[in-house]
């Protein structure tokens, strides 16, 4: 079956960065089903889970019987993608009610987090490429499912736990802004969106502890409220405007050519659009739901092109 054998042969060679597919498609699966279109959304959560339950496989295949291999691609930022991917996905599953199995996919997250964090940080270097702040991402991605669940399932603590996780992601985005290669804005293979994609989780989270304290008024006092709304809608302006910086540079400099970074452009784009649409809807600002949609189909779009990019990638591995 050659279709097998291609597919094999890319696998074999794929990078950890590829868990910026899974990361990718669920959030665009959560910005379609925030703005009502659900069989979409559907579609990309199927995709998304499908491809986490291959990396999930793969994941425990090479700790067990490649070790060397990987510890070497746990050390690599891109390792990082793996507690992201899994709190994405997680969010996704709790819209759609799957409450105890978002909870597990929490727990699975918070258990690889601190140990590839600790993995990756102390193998940073001075001048790195945006994959840098995947420490933020993976930190606001369980800030995120947890102020998720909190509202869901009416459990504070788990809200409280969000909150700490989003100051701490806020940190951790200025440190890694330290190591970042700003000549990464113009030469980057497209993981170098991320310095606009982690400032759009951290507002998604923002945007969901907000909405957690509407669902219970008690979470936090009117002070602390107002500093986590100020906070989120600074994040999100500050997004935005290394959306149209990040933006810029792609016209200026085109890479069209297909690299499995890319993903973690399609993820930034799609985060941005759901954190618009969240924060207009957690903070009542009707206007940034049509900017929001937007973004989506942009996001979408990208999507789509860096999907057909990844199968002429499989293609090209055939045997000859």
């Amino acid at each position: 079956m050659p279709a097998v054998s291609q597919l094999r042969a890319w696998w074999a060679e794929r990078p950890p960065a590829a868990g910026a597919a899974v990361m990718a498609s669920s959030i665009v699966s959560v910005g379609l089903h925030l703005t009502g279109y659900e069989t979409l959304s559907r579609i990309a959560l199927v995709l998304a889970a499908a491809a986490w339950l291959a990396l999930a496989a793969d994941f425990v295949v090479r700790l067990v019987r490649e070790r060397t291999r990987w510890a070497a691609e746990a050390g690599t930022p891109a390792g990082l993608t793996a507690v992201a991917a899994t709190a994405v996905l997680g969010t996704r599953l709790s819209a759609l009610g799957w409450q105890e199995v978002a909870e597990a996919l929490l727990a699975l997250s918070a258990v690889l987090w601190p140990v590839l964090l600790f993995v990756v940080v102390r193998r940073w270097k001075r001048r790195m490429a945006g994959g840098v702040f995947l420490v933020c991402v993976a930190t606001e991605s369980l800030a995120v499912l947890a102020a998720t669940l909190a509202a869901a399932v009416g459990a504070d603590w788990l809200a409280h736990a969000a909150l700490v996780l989003f100051w701490l992601g806020i940190v951790l985005y200025g440190v890694a802004f330290t190591h970042f290669d700003l000549r990464e804005v113009v030469t980057g293979a497209g993981d170098h969106w991320i310095v606009g994609g982690a400032l759009a989780i951290s507002a998604l989270a923002g945007a969901r502890l907000v909405a957690a304290h509407n669902v219970n008024a008690y979470l936090w006092n009117d002070d602390d409220n107002g500093v986590l709304r100020a906070a989120t809608v600074a994040l999100l302006v500050l997004d935005l405007a290394w959306y149209c910086v990040l933006g810029a540079a792609e016209l200026v400099r085109p890479r069209l050519r297909y690299d499995v970074r890319r993903w973690a452009t399609v993820f930034p784009l799609g985060m941005t659009a759901v954190a618009a649409l969240s924060v207009s809807t957690a903070l009542d600002v009707d206007w940034l739901k049509g900017p929001g949609e937007v973004l989506l189909w942009i996001a979408v779009a990208v999507w789509l092109a860096v999907a057909a990019g990844a199968t002429g990638a499989i293609r090209s591995t055939a045997p000859r």
